[in-house]
């Protein structure tokens, strides 16, 4: 019964008692059975309307609290979003879903690590401002960061020019997926590479970046690294450092990976061979493959093919020949063959 209804039946009962002292009510015990009725009417009205001044000040309490409350959320929301500009979004979700502790614990797994750089970026740097180093750096971070988490990669860290990323940790989908996924990731890297050194070139920059990646697949330690004070959740080992090593190894808008992670792309993309390389820490001679095209299935007809070492520079996307530019690029290769000889 809400208390307006509850005032109402007061009101009834009051008029009641007029109804007894004037006579109108003759029958003795109903007389005092309603006077009884109207003590205890009376009481539970008083004690009621108390009890609603008390609720009263409590809602408003209760208000100022919950305003306060939603003040304090808000600002914890906008200082969430800040923080989340600082970790991969993966490793965000799970130290905010609670999935992961924050704690120095590192877990061993197998990954495929990502690592880039750019060719030559001290001496391509040194004839530029600090505000077109700046404008530089940050569209092409902003650009292969947009690419690496539409195929899903944690991103690790900005080292000066180069990214660490790596698949397989805090979510995976199986070691292959995640290689397979990775090297898609790189080839796309380096189609938008090519779109962003033609705007670049196009800005008056007349040395665009040009990128070197390296990848492999293997275990490494990943986890939280650091103090209980400062801690970076980041992955450590030989087989990192093996994929920084291709990557100095790979030509100018090339692709290096391990045997590991060619055998398991090996029916995704078209591979070259190179010398095998020794790799500090790690025992084993490593044979690198160059990355030379790409196959989707049983279709040929989409490739990429990108070589370079001294002397040689070659880059072609068959995707955007038009019919009269894959005439001149026909004439272009047969002239250079020739002048090649046997």
């Amino acid at each position: 019964m809400s208390f307006d209804l509850f005032e109402k039946e007061v009101r009834t009962i009051e008029r009641g008692k007029t109804l007894l002292e004037s006579g109108t009510i003759a029958d003795e015990e109903a007389a005092k059975e309603y006077k009884k009725l109207h003590s205890s009417y009376k009481k539970l009205f008083k004690m009621t309307k108390r009890l609603v001044k008390m609720s009263d000040r409590n809602e408003e309490k209760l208000n100022k609290l919950a305003q306060t409350l939603e003040e304090k959320s808000t600002m914890l929301e906008g200082l969430s979003k800040k923080l989340a500009k600082y970790l991969s979004p993966q490793i965000y979700q799970s130290i905010f879903s609670g999935e992961k502790d924050v704690s120095l614990t590192t877990q061993r797994k197998k990954l495929t690590v990502y690592f880039s750089d750019i060719k030559n970026f001290t001496q391509t740097t040194e004839d530029l401002q600090p505000e077109d180093l700046t404008y530089l750096l940050n569209s092409y971070f902003t650009e292969m960061s947009k690419i690496a988490l539409k195929h899903g990669a944690t991103i690790d860290k900005f080292i000066g020019d180069a990214m660490l990323m790596f698949f397989g940790d805090p979510d995976t989908k199986g070691v292959r997926e995640d290689a397979r996924a990775c090297v898609l990731m790189a080839i796309e890297m380096q189609q938008r590479m090519d779109d962003l050194k033609k705007v670049w070139f196009e800005k008056g920059y007349e040395h665009p970046f040009e990128m070197r990646v390296g990848i492999n697949t293997g275990y490494c330690n990943v986890g939280n690294f650091g103090s209980e004070e400062r801690m970076d959740y980041t992955i450590i080992g030989g087989e990192v450092n093996l994929a920084a090593r291709l990557e100095s190894s790979a030509a100018p808008g090339g692709i290096l990976m391990s045997y590991e992670t060619y055998a398991l792309v090996k029916d995704l993309v078209e591979t070259e061979s190179r010398e095998p390389i020794q790799v500090k820490g790690i025992r084993r001679e490593v044979k690198p493959y160059a990355v030379t095209g790409i196959l989707e299935g049983n279709d040929r007809n989409r490739r990429v093919i990108r070589q370079g070492y001294t002397g040689f520079d070659l880059f072609l996307n068959m995707d955007k020949l038009s019919d009269e530019d894959r005439k001149k690029a026909k004439h272009d290769l047969s002239t250079a063959l020739d002048q090649l000889g046997d």
